[in-house]
């Protein structure tokens, strides 16, 4: 007992540990996710400005080299930006996408002056100050941004009062086209006096709104360029759409993996404490279950707990105690499946009995076809009637079919065990199936005394051959086409259909008669599930069904039935398509 308890502490100790592992690495994963999406929502929404205080934050400074992520060259590149690194002389010592006209130094005046303007030559730049090493550096985040000159330079030529002439409107039209812009002169209140271009936005500017697009850029779907004339007091806006790769989401940032990763460790460490903890506390009363394991495999099931264990999980008011009350639905699982194994007992009885009666049943079929025998017997032979010839003939062809009965019957009978018990020899030939089964519904068609039912073939062109005994596959057949003939009311059309499914050949009986409801279905190939029926006027003992299965089997292949009630019944034989000889 002590190994058990050690080995179910050990079980639940593992099984703690990876538990809380499992969540722990769950909410590191949720953590990182979450991280990375309010960073890229930011980046995605200040994009340039934000972008570099994320550069600065990957970037890797040793005193002296400074080393940029990867991913940064390419996704300035695709957007039209540049970068470049200044140290404290002023000299460029990390460029990245730099065009050629930008100094490869800067003196001190040239770098106040971008600080101050945001610009430099014809760029547009932003700049980020890092003093985080061993020696301050200067970030510079530029592109292309030809707007404020451009729109300065309309002003001068198309302007009159702050506004467009007339004259000039089909040419600054033409020009703004072709570069997708358009222009709209806004007066001080933000309302717009004039739109030039493609164009539908008509209602005024909010005081905040054009700050908000400049300090989140990202959100809008243009880039803006101003220019502001001071001699009408109109401010010219220059709207171009973005270009350039869409957005793409950032790495995680390393510090921050790494603090994720250190304050999970220290979380699994406390984890692996209290799950030794729970090993012991909970362990213990899985050894009351292996006691009861004991008593049920010895089939006391009525005995679900000992008077002992009865104290040791339930309190005297009768409700469970504290380190049991966790396995309270165990607990009475375990009482429902003593029930439940009690009740299959009973049902192997009653099964049992089933059988015997089904023997009964047998014996009252042999016995009503051997009372006619017996009565036509003793009316021959106490010579007290004459008979005329025809009543002789029909008197023998009596006892000739209730004798063929009877002989049925019990082959049946006989067949069934036999084939259960594999004492029936197949020896097996190459049968083209399509031709066989052809023939046997063809001698169904032509019986005339199958009236009530139509026949139907269809099968596949190319040959099917199996590896099958004809007798014993024609009795088969005939099993399963016979239940359909007995079961279904006129009208019914029977369809017999053959082909194949990969390695398999198929054939499938389909009637559209009364069907049968899943017990029937379920119970179907059950030698005891159907018994004896004495009133009903169809000859067998319902062996049928189970011989046909036995054969099918014994072939090496199998019966599947499919049915619902009022919509038909299909039966469907499979079994391997014989090897073809190799040329």
């Amino acid at each position: 007992m002590s190994k058990v308890r050690r080995r179910l502490a050990a079980h639940f100790t593992v099984q703690f540990f990876f538990l809380w592992m499992f969540v722990l690495v769950t909410l590191i994963v949720a953590l990182l996710l979450a991280v990375r999406y309010v960073s890229n929502q930011d980046l995605k929404k200040t994009f340039p400005v934000g972008a570099l205080d994320t550069i600065i934050t990957e970037t890797v400074e040793d005193g002296k080299s400074v080393t940029i992520p990867s991913h940064w060259t390419d996704q300035l590149t695709e957007r039209g930006y540049w970068l470049q690194v200044i140290d404290a002389e002023g000299k460029v010592i990390v460029s990245i996408n730099a065009p050629n006209r930008l100094p490869a130094s800067y003196g001190t005046a040239e770098l106040l002056q971008i600080e101050e303007n945001g610009r430099f030559d014809s760029f547009r730049v932003g700049t980020k100050f890092s003093g985080a090493g061993s020696t301050p550096l200067l970030y510079m985040l530029g592109t292309e941004d030809r707007g404020p000159a451009k729109l300065e330079a309309w002003v001068r030529a198309y302007g009159e009062a702050g506004r467009v002439r007339q004259d000039a409107l089909s040419e600054l039209t033409r020009q703004l086209a072709s570069e997708n812009t358009y222009v709209q002169i806004i007066d001080a209140s933000g309302a717009i006096v004039q739109s030039v271009g493609d164009s539908a936005r008509k209602e005024p500017y909010r005081p905040l709104e054009l700050i908000a697009m400049r300090a989140e850029p990202g959100l809008y779907p243009s880039e803006m360029a101003f220019y502001y004339d001071s001699s009408s007091g109109y401010t010219w806006i220059l709207h171009k759409a973005k270009g350039g790769q869409p957005f793409a989401s950032q790495p995680i940032l390393h510090e921050v993996i790494v603090t994720l990763v250190v304050t999970g460790g220290v979380v699994l460490l406390l984890t692996f404490v209290f799950s030794v903890w729970h090993g012991y506390r909970y362990g213990q009363p899985l050894l009351l279950f292996v006691d009861w394991f004991e008593r049920m495999g010895q089939g006391r099931y009525q005995e679900a707990l000992t008077e002992k264990d009865r104290k040791k999980v339930f309190r005297k008011n009768g409700r469970i105690r504290l380190r049991y009350r966790l396995y309270k639905e165990v607990i009475a699982g375990f009482y429902e499946m003593a029930a439940r194994l009690e009740a299959s007992e009973r049902e192997r009885s009653r099964l049992e009995k089933t059988r015997e009666e089904w023997m009964t049943g047998i014996s009252h079929d042999l016995r009503t076809p051997l009372s006619t025998i017996q009565g036509y017997g003793h009316l021959l032979e106490s010579g007290t009637f004459e008979w005329s010839e025809p009543e002789l003939r029909e008197m023998g062809k009596t006892i000739r079919e209730k004798g063929d009965y009877m002989v049925g019957l019990l082959q049946d009978f006989s067949l069934t065990f036999q084939l259960k018990n594999n004492a029936v020899q197949f020896p097996l030939e190459d049968v083209e199936l399509n031709e066989f089964v052809r023939r046997i519904v063809l001698r169904y068609v032509n019986d005339v005394t199958i009236g009530h039912v139509s026949f139907s073939f269809e099968c596949v062109e190319q040959a099917l051959t199996a590896r099958a005994n004809p007798k014993w596959f024609q009795r088969m057949l005939d099993n399963l086409i016979s239940n359909a003939v007995k079961h279904n009311p006129s009208g019914t059309l029977i369809t017999v259909r053959t082909g194949s499914e990969g390695a398999d050949a198929w054939i499938a009986v389909e009637d559209n008669g009364s069907g049968m409801d899943e017990e029937t279905v379920r119970n179907l190939f059950d030698r005891y599930y159907r018994g004896t029926n004495t009133e009903e006027k169809t000859d067998g003992a319902g062996l049928g069904m189970s011989i046909a299965k036995a054969i099918a089997t014994a072939h090496q292949g199998r019966i599947e039935v499919q049915s619902r009630v009022g919509e038909g019944t299909v039966a469907l034989v499979r079994l391997p398509l014989a090897e073809r000889p190799v040329a």
